[in-house]
Formats: structure tokens, C-alpha cells, sequence
């Protein structure tokens, strides 16, 4: 399998581009949490080796390459909170963070390369969106691991204020036994009511009470 590496961004530095941002999010798919962005610029001349996809590293690898991207580059992250993925829809919230990453750079970027195939509506400079951009274009990938690593740090804090659901192991994403305790023991203040199977479980509460 081929590694991203840094094809778009010399493109856009040899046709006058200064500083090119790489945008990418986390959290679209759990049933609880924020949905997390984060924005990268990346040095060409000090790229770490072994920058990849968040979802081809370990979560050791992730979590060293974060601290890097973090302590060496400019970078930012926003969340969107539940509240705000159910008034939006998860796909809106999503470019919302997006937008709030970007803007939360401490540089101005000429273009942003984006992870998908549409690029936020809002977006406050030229954009490039690109289709698996977090596997094929290096600075999307280090946005990428910071986005997981912050967003999961995120939600092993709620796992301890909220035992039982297993967001430290699986990060609010909708697995058997996620499911299971959203039956067991309710849905919680950070669970996406607007998401099917939380919707249903109150409905059927809401039905009960009746």
C-alpha cells in the first residue's frame, strides 16, 4: 500500500502558494462526543518519518507523532459538541470544525487541502478537496492523527465520568457492547440524539413513559 506523501502541496508551493494547510476530522461515525478537526501546516523541510493515515498507525505511533506535529508545526483543533451535531447534522458540524480548525491557525494559509470530496461552505481560503486525502497527501495525514489522538484523549475523560459504555476502547463508536449499555444503562448527556440508534432508544422511552 502506497503512503501519502507530499505531491499536492509542492504543486501549490511551485505555483506561488507560501504556506498550505491540511485539514481532516474525527468522530463523524460514534453514537457520543464531539466531532473533532484539526488543521496542519507542515514544514517541507522537517517532515517526521512514518507520517501515515491515523488509521494505518498504532495508537503508540499516533500518540508519539501527535506530540511531534504539535510541539514542531502550526496547528490547530476545534470541537463540535453534541448539541451542536444534533442542530446541525453530523455532516455541517463536521465542516463547522473544520472551518474553526482552520481559522485557529496561527498563519494564514494560501490553500487548504481537505480530506473528502467537498469542501466546507465556509471555508475563508482557496480549498482543494481530495478523496482519501488522509491516505495520499501527507499534511491531511498529520491532521488526521491529531484530530484521533485529541478526540480520543476526549473520550477516555468521559469514559471515567461515564463508566460502562467502553469510550476509552472504542472511542463512542457504535460497537455491539456500546449498544448494549446504551440499553442497559440510558443515554447520557454526550450521546448524539439525533444519531438512529440513540433516537429509537428514546422514542421507546418516550413511549413507555406514556
Amino acid at each position: 500500500m502506497s503512503l501519502p506523501d507530499y505531491s499536492h502541496e509542492t504543486l501549490a508551493l511551485s505555483q506561488g502558494a507560501r504556506l498550505v494547510a491540511g485539514v481532516d476530522e474525527a468522530g463523524r461515525g460514534p453514537l457520543a462526543g464531539p466531532v473533532t478537526a484539526a488543521a496542519v501546516i507542515l514544514d517541507p523541510a522537517n517532515i517526521p518519518p512514518g507520517l501515515n493515515d491515523s488509521k494505518q498507525l498504532t495508537a503508540r505511533r499516533r500518540e508519539e507523532l501527535a506530540d511531534w506535529i504539535m510541539a514542531q508545526c502550526d496547528w490547530s483543533v476545534a470541537h463540535v459538541d453534541v448539541a451542536e451535531i444534533d442542530a446541525l447534522n453530523i455532516y455541517h458540524a463536521s465542516h463547522a470544525a473544520m472551518c474553526r480548525a482552520i481559522a485557529g491557525l496561527r498563519q494564514r494559509p494560501c490553500l487548504v487541502l481537505v480530506d473528502g470530496n467537498r469542501l466546507p461552505r465556509d471555508l475563508s481560503c482557496p480549498g482543494q478537496a481530495i478523496v482519501k486525502g488522509d491516505a495520499r497527501c501527507l499534511t491531511i495525514a498529520a491532521a488526521s492523527i491529531v484530530a484521533k489522538v485529541l478526540r480520543d484523549r476526549i473520550m477516555v475523560d468521559l469514559a471515567q465520568q461515564h463508566p460502562g459504555y467502553g469510550w476509552e476502547a472504542n472511542a463512542g463508536y457504535p460497537t455491539p457492547a456500546h449498544k448494549r449499555a446504551l440499553l442497559d444503562l440510558g443515554v447520557t448527556p454526550h450521546h448524539r440524539r439525533s444519531f438512529a440508534p440513540v433516537h429509537n432508544i428514546l422514542c421507546k422511552a418516550t413511549l413507555v413513559s406514556l
